[in-house]
């Protein structure tokens, strides 16, 4: 549940400011009366404040998690007690650097073996191709002593494998992020011993909803938000071609670079992908309302005929946090009506109060 939320925390964050809108226009203040409940319309002393259009970017903003370039768990290839483990847990490594070793026990001494009858075996191979040749022994034999020969390479290379395995080296450069196996372990083959994480670049995790899908694609540049407020500029690098079957959105990755290693992985983020730019205003939430039709809009002052008059106009938001929202459908320059809106309605007669205009 709390991943869920993480994850879904833009979404929710919009959805409760406009349900406190919602809830504040259900009280009465905000949706004006019917036209036969209201007296005649006469001119009513507001407060206004001067607005200027800015550029803003429209964006899918969601919640990703972000994950690691490459996390691998090392794994052994032979069996023995760990014997080493050169390298400190949350340092650098680099590909090829030794990172456990095991103990060699008799290894060696096999493989001196090994090598010993590799040695009698090339002999007898090297003889009984003379005698053949000789015809003083038949084919058969030599073939016999060629496959024994053989057969102690084989066992000379296995050793030597099995001697190499003791080694344990990193595999990728990274960091050495936590060890599974420490000095004193007895570990057999296949079991992990460390884990590498390379977080250069990281990959942010996303979830596109479909309804918005065809507005992304691979290249676009996106902003990631860290939970600590850290920003940092990313690139949309994959696109799933197929949606979820149960949350019917599209999987997408975000890369961010991170040369310096300072950001970690497995944090929640909140990534936004500029999608186009619009002219819009930012207002406080509190300056929102409905008309009769449902329509969400804001009240501003404008000049009339007869002397200024309030106007309804709808509106559509752009995004929102929690203290501000940015809509747009608003002329350039407007004065939006931030005192008494709830007592004016479309068309009536207004009057600006001296010391409220900036």
């Amino acid at each position: 549940m709390k991943n869920w939320i993480l994850r879904y925390r833009s979404w929710l964050v919009i959805g409760v400011v406009l349900g406190l809108l919602l809830t504040w226009m259900v009280s009465g203040e905000s949706v004006d009366p019917p036209v036969e409940d209201r007296p005649p319309s006469r001119e009513v002393a507001v407060g206004v404040r001067i607005s200027q259009a800015s550029t803003v970017a429209r964006s899918v903003q969601v919640q990703g998690q972000m994950m690691p370039e490459q996390q691998v768990r090392v794994r052994t290839k032979t069996t023995g007690e760990v014997v080493e483990t050169p390298g400190v847990e949350g340092q650098p490594v680099k590909a090829g650097e030794v990172i456990a070793r095991l103990d060699m026990n008799d290894r060696q001494a096999r493989l001196r073996e090994a090598r010993a009858n590799l040695q009698r075996a090339e002999s007898d191979y090297r003889a009984a191709q003379r005698l053949a040749q000789q015809g003083f022994q038949g084919a058969l034999q030599a073939e016999r002593a060629l496959a024994d020969r053989e057969s102690a390479r084989a066992r000379v290379r296995s050793i030597e494998l099995d001697i190499e395995h003791t080694r344990i080296e990193a595999p990728i450069s990274g960091t050495l992020n936590r060890r599974l196996a420490r000095q004193g372990d007895y570990v057999t083959a296949g079991e992990p011993v460390a884990e590498i994480v390379r977080n250069d670049p990281l990959r942010a995790e996303i979830d596109i909803p479909q309804h918005r899908i065809g507005e992304v694609s691979t290249g676009m540049a996106a902003n990631v938000t860290f939970v600590d407020g850290t920003e940092r500029a990313g690139k949309v690098t994959y696109l799933s071609s197929v949606a979820d079957q149960d949350t019917r959105t599209f999987l997408a990755r975000v890369e961010v670079p991170n040369q310096d290693g300072r950001l970690p992985a497995g944090t929640s983020a909140t990534v936004s992908i500029p999608v186009e730019t619009v002219s819009a205003h930012a207002l406080s939430p509190a300056l929102v309302s409905r008309n009769a039709d449902g329509q969400l809009g804001v009240k501003i002052a404008v000049d009339g005929e007869k002397g200024m008059q309030a106007q309804f106009i709808t509106v559509t938001p752009v995004k929102a946090t929690a203290n501000q929202i940015w809509v747009e459908g608003l002329p350039e320059k407007v004065r939006l009506i931030t005192l008494g809106q709830g007592f004016v309605r479309h068309g009536d007669p207004v009057r600006i109060t001296d010391g409220v205009t900036p």
